[in-house]
């Protein structure tokens, strides 16, 4: 947490539920007392398009995350992850999903989507010293449904020593915007999750 902020960036494409985590820790985080500013990013609204939020908890004067200044990178979906670095710095914990949903500008140009394996998880563990990459996608069906994706990276966030939310933070406030019948999956995505990192 740098001068009493802790800054997140989180990305990925439409459709993978990051406004409902960022809504997330934004009220797990006011729960605890402390002040939230985030943004939305919307790229293209429909479906596949680009979207990432930019959260800041704590003492801060704009609700833009400034260049290689965020704690935390959260990545739904690989290429949006190396996308954002700009955000990131190389002690920024950056937490991702390593399932890549293909945007369909690349199918539609005939370029090629970088190896996840053999190209962007060695680049990035080369170039940051906290990249902690899992299969999200396997996780949230382990828990129940592919739909408990944000959930997983969420409890992911909270297995980092240095995040300023428990895992039971996160857990009170899913409850609080999540109908009834899904609390029970949800957890154990956020388990999955924090399981993984830890």
């Amino acid at each position: 947490m740098s001068n009493g902020t802790y800054n997140i960036y989180i990305c990925g494409v439409g459709g993978q539920g990051i406004i409902k985590t960022s809504v997330v820790i934004g009220e797990a985080a006011m729960a605890q007392g402390y002040d939230v500013a985030m943004s939305e990013i919307h790229g293209m609204s429909q479906r596949g398009g680009s979207v990432s939020t930019e959260l800041r908890i704590g003492d801060y004067k704009s609700s833009i995350v400034e260049n290689h200044k965020a704690d935390m990178v959260l990545g739904f979906e690989p290429i949006e992850v190396v996308r954002g670095l700009n955000k990131a710095n190389y002690d920024t914990k950056i937490v991702f999903n390593t399932i890549p949903i293909v945007p369909s500008t690349i199918s539609q140009t005939g370029e090629r989507y970088p190896s996840v394996e053999n190209e962007i998880i060695p680049t990035l563990k080369q170039e940051y010293n906290n990249v902690h990459p899992l299969n999200g996608n396997q996780l949230a069906e382990d828990a129940g449904s592919i739909l408990s994706l944000n959930m997983v990276l969420l409890g992911a966030l909270t297995a980092s020593d240095d995040f300023i939310l428990s895992k039971n933070d996160i857990i009170k406030a899913m409850k609080n915007n999540l109908k009834p019948k899904f609390h029970e999956m949800n957890i154990k995505a956020i388990e999955n999750g924090y399981n993984a990192v830890k």
